[in-house]
């Protein structure tokens, strides 16, 4: 796989798990913690897309990497508010489950791709 075929893959992937926060977070409880750290999570599950569509639009190694470190930064806070809205018993295990699995993996491949343009930039 290049590059560009990466790049769309994961701007598509990227879309899909915003849908997903999107819709996990209409399903949230009426409440105010579900809300606030709700929102939380909203804000930075959609950011995630959204600044990976701007990596792919980077104008240079040094755009690129701070561009990524920005998705690193979103991926890894939303897999926090995720984490806490379960541990703080503001949603189930069960339905938090698979976008805890993907924030996870997101999080993985974006930090992997950090570090691969860390060492290239500095060759």
């Amino acid at each position: 796989m290049n590059n560009l075929e990466f790049a769309k893959k994961m701007q598509a992937r990227t879309m899909v798990f915003a849908v997903n926060v999107v819709k996990f977070f209409v399903k949230l409880p009426k409440t105010d913690e579900a809300r606030v750290l709700g929102k939380q999570f909203l804000r930075a599950g959609t950011s995630v897309g959204a600044n990976y569509r701007a990596v792919c639009r980077a104008k240079s190694d040094a755009d690129f990497i701070s561009k990524m470190g920005t998705v690193v930064e979103e991926a890894d806070e939303s897999a926090f508010w995720l984490q806490l809205m379960e541990n703080a018993g503001v949603c189930s295990s069960v339905s938090i489950q698979p976008l805890k699995t993907e924030a996870d993996e997101l999080l993985r491949i974006f930090s992997t791709s950090l570090n691969t343009a860390k060492r290239n930039a500095g060759r």
